[in-house]
Order: C-alpha cells, then sequence, then structure tokens
C-alpha cells in the first residue's frame, strides 16, 4: 500500500506517521526503503527516523552490506515501545475454563506474558479483578505500568459505549454502570470493551478462514449460549447500543406454545444439546462432551466412544448430528436470507468438537433451509481465538494511538 506524504515544514508529523506505519505493517525497513514507500526525500527520511528514534519508537536493528558504499542502517519499531493487554472475561459454568484469562503482547505483537485465573464474581469486586489480572500481565512480563497503551476486555455481552455500560452480561458485577471508567482511571490507560463473538471474528479475519473473505458472518457455539458476529468489509457492525449479533435472543415460532416464548438459544444452547443427546442415548457431561462422542462414533463408525460415560453406535450418532444441524440451519438460513454473507464461519467450542463432521452436516442442512447460498466452513483457530482477536485490537488501537499522537505533535 503506498502511503502519500508531503515534504513541507506543515507535514513533518504526517511524515513521521507514515513512515511509522510502515515500520510497523512492514518490519525492518532501510532509509531507501522508506524514501521508495513514502516517496520522500533522503534528508526528510534522515529528519523522520532521528524523530522517530529521540521518541523512542524506532531503533537500529542491523545493518545491510549488500550494496556499494556504507552499510545500510536498518530501523524497526522498538517492541517494547508500548504495549497492549487483554482480558477475555468468562463464567466458569460446564466448561471448567478459568474465569479470566489475560495476554500482553508488545508493539510488534508478540505475546510476553499470559495468564489464567479463577475469579469468583460474587465475592470479587470485578474493576479489582480486571486491574489484578492486568498487574499479573505486568510481573510476568516485568512491564512498568505506563508502558501499558491500551487493555481490551471480552465479554460474553453488549458494549453499549454512549452509557459505558455492559448490558446481556450474566457474570455478577459486570453490568454495573461505571465499571469500565472506573477500571480506565484506575490501570491509567484506555479499557476498550467488546463482545467476546466480534473479538473471535477479529481473530478469524486476520488468522483464520476469513482471511480472504471481503465480508463475512461468524456463528459461534458455545457451550452456554450462541453468539453472531457480522464483518463488513473489515468492519464489524456492533449496533446502536453493541446488541448486533445476539442471535440467541433471536424468536422462534413453536406451534401450540404461542403463549411461551421460544427463541434459537432454546434449540442450540447448551441445555438444548444436553437434552437432544440424552434423546439419542449419548452420555456426556457437557454438551461439549455430547459432540465430541456423537462426532467421533459418526465419522469412524465406532460403537463405543473411548473414554466417554457410555457407548452409542454410529447411527444414533448421525441422526443426532443430523439434528443438530438442522437446528443450527435454523439460525443460519436467517442470517444468510437477511444478509447474504459470502462466507460463514462456524466456530465456538461445539463447532471445533464437531469438526468437519458436523460441518458437512449443517451444509446439507443450510441447502434445504437457506433460500440463498453463502460458502460455509468451520474455524481454522485452534488457539483461544476470543483471546487472540482481543489481542488484535488491542495492537490496532495501540498503534493507531501512537500515529494519531505523531500526527498531531504528541510525540
Amino acid at each position: 500500500m503506498t502511503r502519500l506524504a508531503g515534504s513541507s515544514k506543515l507535514l513533518r508529523a504526517m511524515n513521521a506517521s507514515a513512515a511509522l506505519a510502515h515500520l510497523l505493517e512492514q518490519g525492518e525497513l532501510t532509509r531507501a526503503d522508506l524514501r521508495t514507500l513514502t516517496r520522500l526525500s533522503t534528508p526528510t527520511i534522515s529528519e523522520v527516523l532521528r524523530r522517530l528514534t529521540d521518541a523512542g519508537l524506532v531503533s537500529v536493528v542491523g545493518y545491510h552490506s549488500g550494496r556499494p558504499g556504507p552499510n545500510a542502517e536498518i530501523y524497526a519499531v522498538d517492541p517494547g515501545a508500548a504495549y497492549a493487554a487483554a482480558l477475555s472475561v468468562r463464567d466458569i459454568g460446564a466448561s471448567g475454563a478459568p474465569s479470566v484469562v489475560a495476554a500482553l503482547c508488545d508493539l510488534t505483537g508478540e505475546v510476553r506474558a499470559r495468564i489464567e485465573r479463577r475469579v469468583d464474581f460474587l465475592r470479587t469486586d470485578p474493576r479489582a479483578a480486571l486491574v489484578e489480572a492486568v498487574a499479573g500481565l505486568r510481573a510476568e512480563a516485568g512491564v512498568a505500568a505506563d508502558k501499558i497503551h491500551h487493555v481490551q476486555l471480552a465479554v460474553a455481552g453488549s458494549y453499549d459505549p454512549r452509557a459505558e455500560t455492559i448490558r446481556h452480561v450474566d457474570v455478577p458485577g459486570f453490568a454495573r454502570p461505571g465499571l469500565i471508567p472506573e477500571t480506565a482511571a484506575a490501570l491509567g490507560t484506555r479499557v476498550g470493551v467488546d463482545n467476546d463473538v466480534n473479538l473471535a471474528a477479529v481473530a478469524e479475519r486476520r488468522r483464520g478462514a476469513a482471511r480472504d473473505a471481503d465480508g463475512f458472518a461468524l456463528l459461534w457455539l458455545g457451550q452456554e449460549g450462541l453468539g453472531l458476529a457480522i464483518d463488513i468489509a473489515g468492519t464489524l457492525m456492533r449496533g446502536a447500543r453493541g446488541g448486533a449479533g445476539e442471535i440467541g435472543y433471536m424468536p422462534l415460532y413453536a406451534p401450540g406454545s404461542i403463549h411461551r416464548k421460544v427463541d434459537l438459544q432454546d434449540l442450540v444452547g447448551g441445555a438444548a444439546i444436553m437434552a437432544l443427546g440424552q434423546d439419542h442415548g449419548i452420555a456426556g457431561r457437557t454438551p461439549l462432551d455430547i459432540v465430541t462422542t456423537a462426532a467421533t462414533a459418526w465419522r469412524e463408525g465406532d460403537p463405543t466412544a473411548p473414554g466417554r460415560a457410555g457407548p452409542t453406535d454410529a447411527g444414533r450418532a448421525g441422526d443426532f448430528i443430523t439434528q443438530l444441524a438442522d437446528r443450527i440451519a435454523v439460525g443460519l438460513a436467517a442470517v444468510i436470507a437477511v444478509l447474504d454473507p459470502s462466507l460463514v464461519v462456524l466456530a465456538g467450542p461445539i463447532a471445533q468438537a464437531g469438526g468437519d463432521t458436523l460441518l458437512a452436516a449443517v451444509r446439507s442442512a443450510v441447502r434445504r433451509a437457506a433460500p440463498l447460498e453463502s460458502t460455509i466452513a468451520v474455524t481454522t483457530i485452534a488457539e483461544d481465538a476470543v483471546l487472540l482477536g482481543a489481542l488484535d485490537a488491542g495492537l490496532t488501537a495501540v498503534r493507531e494511538s501512537l500515529i494519531a499522537a505523531i500526527r498531531d505533535n504528541q510525540v
């Protein structure tokens, strides 16, 4: 990408911000490289690099000796100039996962620390827990507090930026008004908040199946609930109050039950998967157990599912997977009809457990149910997608703030 920059005195800040942006994108560059990318003169590039070096953002990391004359200095951003922290808060629930998972990355994106902690939010103030998690990251990485320029929080809920309040969240204390401003004040840095599924979509676009997509929808199939992220040309749709994508609340028609609210969560949520597994004789302590057992049995045709509570046969497993796929297709048919995305990514622990077996069944079910065609894929991210997406979002915020600070002559 070409970044145009001027060379007059009035544009010095823009020149420096353009050079820093190229170094952040490309990694290591020489003066000649930057001159080509920015179309600036040699004296101007030298002045820009001096300014960035004096600000502690850039340093010489080597020399290029493959050309006649003096060796060319190779410049790169200083990894320790700024850091981004990511905090993922989730209810322990049936998953047994830690309730706070946090990571810290430097300006190049390298992860420098990662911690996991169980927190009883019925007894612990959320602000104190978040501040303590960041302190734990700092201690592990040996990073000063003022070097952390952004903290990105991932929650299973929606964040209303106007009211600065998290809504539709089940973790105790996180819906309290004022929590986010108070946490930012206690940390002394910016705190961004986003829905966990939105952040999983950030990771999917950068690292996963959606890297080359012009836009996509990500359906999160969790052990407890559902979520939807909508990416339009790289921009996430969040809605007026941050509630876009709360697909679990989508009401459904239920014959004979017109006086009882039935929504998609009742079809595909964790309790529904447990009940469906019981109906088909598939044993398991959690929804993840049941889907893993069924997918393995159907894929391998093995009458016993190793390590599980009881045997099942491939026929019953196949019926379970087919019916689960039909239920998932109910939600996807609505998504595809309204958004017409070129790609739908199935993500979350249930989608990963089902793998290609569930994917094939969902594709078949959607062909029967959806009026339009979309490519359907399963996530290719094996790690914690929510935490990775929070790191990616936090790092982007740090880099953009540094570039803006240079442009505004604050650095």
